[in-house]
């Protein structure tokens, strides 16, 4: 019997989110692709270090010990690397013991065509390109920053009576919803912003590129009870009132979970990150992500091909 995924949560992960390659990739960059893959399999019994993404495709991984219908989740590798060359990736996985069985290996290709074929609900990746194509196809996506220096190796939030809890924090406006209203603000100002949405305080938000992956997350949420939850969800955003009420009743209308909200009127978002615990913060605008990446891992939402946010400068 065919094995099907449609029914499940799939995460889409590049070798680079997933372990640190960071010599690695200066390798390839300054000395070519040749020297980057002789250098892997010189190397493949090194085991490689958590990346910034590691620690939250760890805790993915654990909530299929919640299941009694089969998996929950499926993480699947898809990286621009050679069959050849990623052996030391697969050893690494099996090092950490990461229930990791399919891989996407595409030898410096596109992505793009395997992420609907794999029925891909988040991508993950180090790759602009790659993340761009899945927005432009509707598959929330984003650009993890490398940059984060933690080691990758968190495997939830601890909470009362020991159990663990996955962390997943979503900017507003151009992430969870489109950036029609954003646009106002960078166009028109504040004031024109806030007149606007306290007029339409009643009309729900667009859905923007991650509304299907958290009203997935909401659906899991529910699936796996009422009780100390495994998966937390917080709304970080730079809306304030009278702005949050028209995000509270979108949220609504879609009948989604979401267990936290921050309304910082333009205040700094990473120390509340830091303190939300957050395992990813997803975000559309470089400098609050290079921010966040000080503290937790952080991805880029990037700008949909074709969009009028093309022409913004973050």
């Amino acid at each position: 019997m065919a094995y099907h995924l449609d029914k499940k949560m799939v995460i889409g992960v590049s070798s680079r989110a997933l372990f640190d390659l960071t010599l690695e990739n200066e390798i390839f960059e300054k000395q070519g692709l040749e020297a980057y893959c002789s250098y892997q399999v010189e190397h493949e019994q090194d085991i490689l270090r958590p990346g910034p993404g590691f620690g939250l495709i760890r805790s993915l991984l654990r909530l299929n010990e919640y299941s009694r219908k089969g998996n929950l989740v499926e993480v699947i590798i898809m990286s621009r690397n050679s069959p050849d060359s990623s052996l030391r990736v697969f050893n690494a996985i099996t090092h950490y013991g990461l229930d990791i069985t399919r891989s996407v290996l595409v030898s410096g290709a596109s992505l793009a065509p395997y992420l609907e074929a794999f029925h891909t609900d988040l991508f993950l990746s180090a790759y602009e390109d790659d993340v761009q194509s899945a927005i432009d196809s509707g598959i929330a996506a984003g650009i993890i920053c490398t940059e984060h220096r933690g080691d990758g190796s968190g495997d939830g939030t601890s909470v009362s009576g020991g159990n663990f809890q996955i962390r997943i924090a979503f900017d507003g406006d151009a992430v969870l919803f489109t950036d029609e209203s954003e646009m106002i603000f960078k166009e028109k100002g504040l004031n024109a912003f806030e007149e606007n949405e306290k007029m339409l305080a009643r009309e729900p938000l667009a859905e923007g590129p991650f509304a299907k992956f958290l009203k997935k997350l909401s659906d899991l949420q529910r699936e796996l009870g009422n009780g100390v939850c495994p998966i937390r969800t917080a709304l970080v955003t730079s809306r304030s009132a009278p702005a949050h009420e028209r995000v509270i009743r979108t949220m609504r209308s879609w009948n989604v979970r979401v267990d936290e909200a921050f309304f910082l009127g333009g205040l700094e978002k990473r120390d509340v990150l830091k303190a939300f615990g957050a395992q990813i913060f997803f975000d559309d605008q470089m400098i609050h992500t290079s921010n966040a990446a000080q503290a937790v891992p952080a991805a880029r939402v990037p700008y949909r091909a074709g969009g009028q946010r093309l022409c913004r400068v973050v």
